[in-house]
Formats: structure tokens, C-alpha cells, sequence
């Protein structure tokens, strides 16, 4: 009896109101403390340059101003295959400027304009469609519709470009006399010009500078190669050589 009892009192002991406190003070309680947040400054982001902006005017005056420059360098080169005197080749390069500066005009604005029409109906079709409950954001059709490109804009930029180009060539060399001297002053000057084009247009357009201005430069050399080859070997195969005798 006194046994039992014995170990009825160290049962009733082990649960003693003061258990559960002992039990508390074995317990350590671990605080997960949160992360520090840097108060360091966040640098504004870059900005960054719209090229879809510029593709507009900056492909039509690109490659108005390389296309003057390389065809009539090419037309006085070829011109100069046939007849040495310094007024054929100024003539030949005049004409050269007035038509191609005419021909990139019309042409430039025929093709923007088609492109206008294609984006204006495309905006037209998006704007049913908001009224009609298609998913679209007005904030996109305003967007795109500022974008529009405008024909006069790449007409007047093609036209102005490839006269300024055209000029090079036509003031380097047509008002000189002697027939090759006239003949390496074009080339020449075509040659300081085209990589400058091209680089320009890399430059602006964010491409690859050396690569595109030793293609332009290729480019151009080839042109005036083949332009002179052909009519040179036009002239003698058909007996019109006009290069005068003495």
C-alpha cells in the first residue's frame, strides 16, 4: 500500500503545476529575422532610342544620298568609257542628278503611300474591333497611328538626299579637263563618300559601322567598275568608239 502510494506521489509529482514551466524554460524560441532591405539607390534605367522612329526618313535619305552618289559616278564613268571631253561626262552626271532625284521622289512616294493605306485600313479594323468587344487597347491604336509614315516626308528626304549625293561626284570631276585626271578625281571622291554614307547610316540606325561602310564601299566600286566595262566594251564591239583621235 505505501509502495503504491510511493509511486502515486511521484506520479501526481511529474504532474505538478510546475511542469508545464519547466517544460517553457527547455523551449528556446528561434525569431526569424527579416532580410535588410538595401537602401541603396536605383539607378534610372538607360534611355533608349527609338530606331523604328527613325526608319522613316532615315531609310529614304540613306539610300537616296547612296544611290545618287553611286549612279551618277557610274553614268560619268561609263560616259568617260566613250568620250573624253569634260562637257559629255557634266552633262551625262546633270542629267543623271535631275532624273534619279526625280525617279527616287515618285518612287518613294508611291511605295510609302501604299504602306499608308495598308497601316490606315489595319487601324480601321482595330478600331471596329473595340467597339465590337475584341480585346485591344485604345493606348496601342494611338500609338501606331502617330507612327503612320508619311509619303511627302520620304519623297522630299529621297529627292533632296540623292541630289546631295549626286553633287560629289558631278562638282569633283566634271569641270576638269583632262580626260584621266576627270575620270580619277570621280572615282575618288566616290570612294571618301560611300564609306561615309554608309557608316552615317549605321550610326543612326545602330548597326555595325565598319561593316557597313566597307560594303557600301564595295558596293560602289562595283558599280562604277561594271558601268564602265559595259560601254567601253559596247563601244567596241558596235565601232563607236567617240574618244577623240588627236
Amino acid at each position: 500500500m505505501s509502495s503504491s502510494c510511493h509511486h502515486c506521489g511521484q506520479v501526481h509529482a511529474s504532474s505538478s503545476p510546475d511542469y508545464p514551466k519547466q517544460l517553457d524554460d527547455s523551449v528556446h524560441v528561434i525569431s526569424i529575422q527579416p532580410e535588410q532591405q538595401s537602401h541603396e539607390p536605383v539607378p534610372p534605367p538607360e534611355p533608349t532610342v527609338d530606331y523604328l522612329a527613325r526608319a522613316q526618313w532615315l531609310r529614304a535619305a540613306v539610300l537616296g544620298a547612296n544611290d545618287g552618289l553611286v549612279s551618277v559616278a557610274s553614268l560619268m564613268v561609263g560616259v568617260g568609257a566613250v568620250n573624253s571631253t569634260a562637257k559629255a561626262m557634266l552633262v551625262s552626271g546633270l542629267a543623271g542628278l535631275v532624273a534619279g532625284a526625280c525617279s527616287m521622289a515618285i518612287g518613294e512616294f508611291v511605295s510609302v503611300y501604299a504602306q499608308y493605306d495598308i497601316e490606315v485600313a489595319e487601324l480601321e479594323r482595330l478600331g471596329r474591333g473595340l467597339g465590337k468587344g475584341i480585346v485591344a487597347k485604345e493606348e496601342d491604336v494611338n500609338k501606331k497611328t502617330s507612327r503612320l509614315p508619311n509619303p511627302w516626308l520620304a519623297a522630299g528626304a529621297s529627292a533632296l538626299a540623292f541630289s546631295m549625293g549626286a553633287l560629289l561626284p558631278l562638282l569633283g570631276g566634271g569641270f576638269i579637263k583632262a580626260w584621266g585626271v576627270r575620270v580619277a578625281a570621280v572615282c575618288a571622291v566616290s570612294s571618301l563618300a560611300l564609306p561615309g554614307f554608309g557608316a552615317a547610316g549605321a550610326v543612326l540606325g545602330g548597326a555595325n559601322v565598319r561593316r557597313s561602310a566597307v560594303r557600301v564601299l564595295i558596293g560602289g566600286w562595283l558599280a562604277m567598275l561594271l558601268t564602265y566595262a559595259v560601254l567601253r566594251l559596247f563601244a567596241l564591239v558596235f565601232d563607236m568608239n567617240l574618244l577623240p583621235t588627236g
